[in-house]
């Protein structure tokens, strides 16, 4: 029997091995220009005719081949980037594993350009419709230009597969901007079908996210920069009211290269997950600067994937970057009262950047008795003002700048609440005032401060049991009378799990026969009369934090914590109490909103009292 095991062809192999490096048009794009820009091109132009079926050409004014350098580019693993084992440890160029140029001749028709500026005469080396290489001199422009003609021609299968000229286009235009957006130093071209289509000229960075995104794209996001020496990043994040609803939005890259990874995208969104819907996601071009020996890029054909050599060191490192950049940012958006025919209307201003310790507008001066400031009491609608703070969030994202279009959306969303009745304020005492239990108004620099009492105590408390956890160091208040309480089987396995993390927080629980606990001991912001619900509330909260996703232990136990032992609507709060709710409030690090997203203050400058009185 004729052995069954033989080497392939040449030929057969070369066509199976470019279908790991390419696989579209828009893979030949990025293999060209990432050559283009190692080849340390100042001017590069791409030229697509038929969304790349028909030609792909990359011309650049780099610094070209001789003619043995070009023969050999076309052969399989045949690279100038690295020749050692060890130097794939430390990769700093974009191409490094000498298959593009030998997997794209491989399944199309492929004619090279060369030019040295040294030299005289440069190498033009094409492809017979035989197979056969041909090779000649000529003078060329210095640099290297590519042309692919009929990509996929000898393999119908491939091309079968493309999708319509629409769907292709549009991930060739993806990768040019991409890489354009990482290398700002450098004049990009981009022709359609002999039409002009993008001409992005040398810049800094700033005007590269204009000229790839939009002219107003830099009202609409963040600046992030932190520089260390081992690691740094830098770029920008949206600001919270131009969140989307699109997964697409997203760039990072490694040492400027383009790469997709999970890690650096899941510390991103957690980082917005308190002022983020489910199903938003957050804009974001992010550079990061690391030790090539410290990430492995040879994971994939495509070098779109990484690997770091820690994982947890780098998500918590892009975490805390993008958190610290959100803070801040002022999340108070500024209420204007406008005046229409026989009724006012609420609207929101676009928000504004501050300094992280800046707490100028937030509610200061010297303390007044209680007396005084009952007299300060303005005169607010309740219902109107619990509508107000119920919609809220919604209109805290999806409000923009009515000077700025939203560089995403075709339109700008309006958003107006009415009010029938009408604040008044008196500026020259600071006052703190509880409104109807439920909302703390106080007077700012700017206006009136108006805060969600019950969302603030949450912020609070939800910081609280976070560092509680961190620390391992419990306070408790003990009972004077401890308080035994049967649970349902599930609640008393659910308690018996999370006994380690409710013992950090300050309860203090003795496990007894018959699914029967006893609460010796609470954490000390706990009213003592509302334990037993309080804890049952909480483990309830738990189970449902569950079901929408928020799987992390510490941070579902903290927001449970948060929600269920914050004080409620109608409780009331003397002005002590409410000056030190402030104080703590303002000493988080995200007093805007709390742990779920919901909005905690809200301001009015004065400017619109001075409007609706007719004083402007």
């Amino acid at each position: 029997m004729a052995n069954r095991i033989k080497i392939l062809p040449e030929n057969v192999a070369n066509k199976i091995a470019a279908g790991e490096v390419v696989n579209r048009p828009e893979s030949v794009v990025k293999e060209l220009l990432e050559n283009s820009i190692d080849a340390e091109a100042k001017n590069i132009d791409v030229i697509i005719k038929n969304a790349g079926k028909t030609l792909i050409q990359v011309v650049d004014d780099g610094i070209g081949m001789s003619q043995e350098d070009a023969v050999l580019c076309i052969q399989r693993h045949a690279t100038s980037k690295i020749s050692t084992v060890e130097d794939l440890e430390t990769i700093t160029t974009f191409g490094f594993r000498g298959e593009a140029l030998a997997s794209i001749a491989a399944v199309s028709q492929l004619e090279l350009k060369t030019q040295r500026r040294e030299d005289e005469l440069g190498t033009l080396i094409k492809f017979e419709s035989d197979g056969q290489l041909l090779i000649e001199k000529g003078s060329f422009q210095p640099g290297t230009s590519v042309s692919v003609k009929n990509l996929f021609y000898n393999v119908p299968a491939r091309r079968n597969f493309l999708k319509s000229n629409a769907t292709e286009l549009k991930h060739i235009i993806d990768t040019f901007k991409r890489t354009a957006l990482s290398h700002p130093e450098i004049n990009f071209k981009f022709y359609n079908d002999d039409e002009l289509i993008f001409s992005f000229s040398k810049a800094d960075i700033y005007q590269r996210m204009k000229d790839v995104f939009a002219e107003n794209i830099l009202d609409a996001v963040l600046e992030v920069k932190e520089i260390t020496d081992y690691i740094s990043l830098t770029g920008f994040v949206t600001k919270p009211t131009y969140l989307q609803k699109s997964k697409g939005e997203q760039y990072f890259f490694l040492n400027k290269r383009y790469v997709i990874n999970k890690i650096v995208n899941h510390a991103v969104y957690s980082a917005f997950e308190n002022i983020m819907d489910k199903g938003d996601y957050p804009f974001f071009v992010l550079f990061m600067t690391l030790d090539p020996s410290r990430v492995d890029v040879n994971v994939h054909p495509s070098k779109l994937e990484v690997k770091f050599d820690d994982e947890r060191e780098i998500y918590s490192f892009v975490h805390a970057v993008i958190k610290k950049t959100i803070a801040s940012y002022d999340l108070v958006p500024n209420v204007s009262v406008q005046n229409e025919k026989e009724y006012a209307s609420l609207s929101f201003q676009n928000f504004k950047s501050i300094e992280r310790e800046d707490f100028s507008d937030r509610p200061f001066g010297e303390k007044i008795s209680s007396s005084e400031a009952v007299k300060k009491t303005t005169i607010l609608n309740e219902e109107d003002i619990e509508k107000f703070f119920g919609n809220l969030q919604k209109e805290i994202k999806a409000t923009a700048s009515t000077e700025v279009e939203h560089p995403f959306l075709p339109k700008q969303i309006e958003i107006e609440h009415q009010l029938e009745s009408t604040p008044t304020s008196d500026t020259e005492t600071p006052f703190i005032v509880l409104l109807h239990n439920k909302y703390i108004l106080s007077q700012i620099k700017s206006g009136l401060m108006i805060i969600d009492a019950h969302a603030a105590h949450e912020r609070i408390l939800y910081e609280q049991a976070l560092h509680s956890f961190d620390a391992n160091i419990p306070f408790s208040q003990h009972l004077l009378f401890p308080q035994s309480v049967q649970l349902d089987p599930a609640d008393y396995q659910l308690a018996k799990e999370l006994e380690a993390y409710l013992t950090n927080l300050g309860f203090i629980i003795k496990f007894k026969a018959k699914n029967v606990i006893e609460i010796i001991g609470i954490p000390p912001d706990l009213k003592s009369e509302h334990e037993v619900d309080t804890l049952l509330e909480i483990l309830h909260e738990y189970r449902k934090n569950i079901q929408r996703r928020i799987l992390d232990v510490k941070d579902n136990l903290a927001k449970s914590f948060s929600c269920k032992a914050a004080i409620k609507a109608g409780d009331k709060l003397n002005e002590r109490e409410m000056r030190i709710l402030v104080d703590k409030l303002f000493a988080t690090s995200m007093p805007y909103v709390c742990p779920h997203g919901r909005p905690i203050v809200i301001k009015i400058p004065i400017e619109e009292f001075d409007k609706r009185f007719g004083r402007i």
